[in-house]
């Protein structure tokens, strides 16, 4: 169990990495954008469906990324509170009751529209530039595959927390500003103190 986890992090993880390159790409096109529209007075025609479509795939590229970090929004005013064993048990049925129906149908319904899309070389309506968009809805089958999978990593994390009272954590590969700045402190306070 515990290698299927760890290989569904790092699956997660090296995907929601290299689809974060996105933003870069997106900065660069809408500074592009902005610099032709108000200096050159010449604007695009592709601009504003390309940041779309590059903004989508980010989202839901990351995530399997997100649940595999347990970034995803939650309501947890009572959950917090309860014991690892507990909060497994809930999550259990929650991710068969609710994830899982909800991730196929996004699969299923995504390889539909993918595959109509594909057929007749689908371009958006909302352009003149008529700008592809057949591969972006593929991105829905891909983003659907990889929740699936991180989603079976994540019940696995149930059982094993049901069983041990205690959470079998993602390995930590991004921290936030705040959290480097208090273990900093953390530090340079305990070097003070002997």
């Amino acid at each position: 169990m515990i290698g299927y986890i760890r290989f569904a992090d790092s699956l997660s993880a090296w995907f929601g990495k290299a689809f974060a390159w996105l933003i870069i790409l997106m900065s660069v096109g809408t500074g592009y954008e902005v610099f032709v529209r108000y200096v050159l007075n010449n604007p695009t025609a592709w601009a504003l469906d390309v940041s779309f479509i590059m903004y989508g795939t980010l989202f839901m590229m990351g995530g399997a990324y997100t649940l595999s970090r347990g970034g995803h929004v939650r309501g947890d005013f009572l959950y917090r509170l309860w014991q690892p064993r507990t909060q497994a048990k809930v999550d259990l049925v929650l991710y068969i009751l609710f994830f899982f129906p909800g991730i196929l149908a996004l699969i299923f319904s995504g390889w539909k529209y993918a595959s109509r899309s594909w057929s007749y070389g689908e371009v958006s309506v909302n352009s003149p530039a008529g700008i592809p968009i057949y591969q972006f809805k593929t991105v829905i089958v891909a983003a659907g595959i990889l929740l699936l999978i991180q989603g079976v990593a994540q019940v696995m994390r149930c059982i094993l927390a049901m069983r041990t009272n205690k959470w079998l954590e993602a390995d930590e590969d991004v921290y936030e500003t705040e959290d480097l700045l208090m273990r900093e402190a953390d530090k340079a306070e305990g070097d003070h103190h002997p």
